[in-house]
């Protein structure tokens, strides 16, 4: 993705009526600290959406403070307890409630298309089975309104025994008499997942009688969903009253410690980039990345609310109308600061949002007399 620096006296597009989105609209933050010397970029995804927000608070230990402070937000106090401090004394026998970000990428015919996250989830679950662990698995898979049978988890199930090498078992619950009589039954080193715990709608509201249900199903609990730690739900956040200790796995540990040594003491200069599809999904983020950073990069859907904050016509792309006003501030904010705020110079534009479109990547805001359709 080519930037340029955002500039209000760019001139107008025309309005055709048409939708235009970045091509890095689902992008998510990243860190990048630049070398002072060459200048080159040396970039680690955090994968994490609201790295920064300062309202923020990771559920993934016995305590995890809020990222707080004014100026110098980022700084982050837990408690230091991850799995790997736990013993096979700690975990022999234990049936251990793993919270995992398994949302995997299918095709029409249910075949895993990218198996990243599955990967990614090993190391704590081998961790666990070899220190003779009942692991009892729970992640959830898109985003279902109640059941799904294409949300299920069962295509994840051979992937996961392949990478394990062991025959992993399937619930076809996440609670009830079922899920309760199959972890009575595992075995030291098993492994039970759970079905889409997205599938009770008491899961994203954070019910705390759907936590304490699944919390009875372990005796402690990990999370290793760095891609979902940022949201208070049922398998994140409420579980955590109910067990304990709670603590992180090895992949979330690695990606706050990562987060926490970036934004304490980067090296200069220093930029982040933010992509999603709303302002004001980001505000924290952005507002607390304006005080640490050189340079940030945004992305995504919500560029054409800053696009049009600056008077630019974005045709009917994704705008939201009620934050122009905070974007225009947040533009001032940042120039006053010192920050280069940037955004793209290209996007993506088809005739219709769908696999076969016919779409092309044009230039946006070099070439100002651009007739866009409809994005991607």
């Amino acid at each position: 993705m080519s930037t340029a620096a955002a500039s209000p006296s760019l001139s107008l597009l025309k309005s055709t009526g048409a939708v235009a989105s970045s091509a890095a609209t689902r992008a998510r933050a990243t860190l990048l600290p630049i070398s002072s010397k060459s200048k080159s970029i040396s970039t680690r995804p955090l994968g994490f959406s609201a790295v920064l927000d300062s309202r923020f608070t990771v559920h993934v230990a016995s305590k995890v403070q809020s990222f707080r402070g004014k100026g110098t937000r980022g700084v982050v106090s837990m408690a230091k307890k991850s799995v790997g401090d736990l013993t096979s004394a700690d975990l022999k026998g234990k049936k251990v409630f793993v919270r995992a970000d398994l949302n995997v990428p299918l095709d029409d015919n249910q075949t895993i298309t990218d198996d990243t996250r599955i990967r990614a989830a090993i190391p704590t679950i081998k961790y666990l089975i070899d220190n003779g662990a009942k692991v009892i698995l729970s992640t959830h898979l898109g985003r279902p309104k109640g059941v799904t049978p294409k949300f299920s988890l069962a295509p994840l199930v051979p992937r996961l025994s392949e990478l394990l090498g062991i025959e992993v078992k399937k619930a076809d619950d996440c609670i009830g008499p079922e899920v309760e009589s199959l972890v009575g039954s595992l075995p030291e080193g098993g492994v039970l997942l759970l079905e889409n715990v997205r599938f009770y709608k008491e899961e994203e509201k954070n019910d705390p009688e759907f936590a304490k249900k699944l919390a009875s199903l372990a005796d402690l609990y990990v999370n290793d969903a760095f891609g979902t730690a940022h949201r208070a739900h049922a398998s994140t956040e409420g579980v955590t009253k109910f067990l304990k200790p709670s603590v992180a796995g090895f992949l979330l540990q690695k990606e706050l410690d990562y987060l926490v040594g970036a934004v304490s003491s980067p090296k200069r200069p220093f930029a982040a980039i933010v992509g999603g599809s709303k302002v004001s999904s980001k505000i924290g983020v952005i507002e607390s990345l304006l005080e640490k950073c050189d340079i940030l990069l945004l992305g995504g859907g919500m560029i054409f609310t800053f696009y049009k904050a600056q008077g630019l016509s974005v045709g009917s792309s994704l705008v939201e109308e009620d934050k122009l006003e905070l974007a225009t501030s947040l533009l001032a904010k940042a120039k006053a600061k010192g920050v280069s705020l940037l955004l793209p110079t290209d996007v993506v534009v088809a005739d219709k949002f769908a696999p076969d479109a016919n779409s092309k990547v044009s230039l946006y805001l070099s070439h100002l007399a651009i007739a866009l359709k409809m994005s991607l």
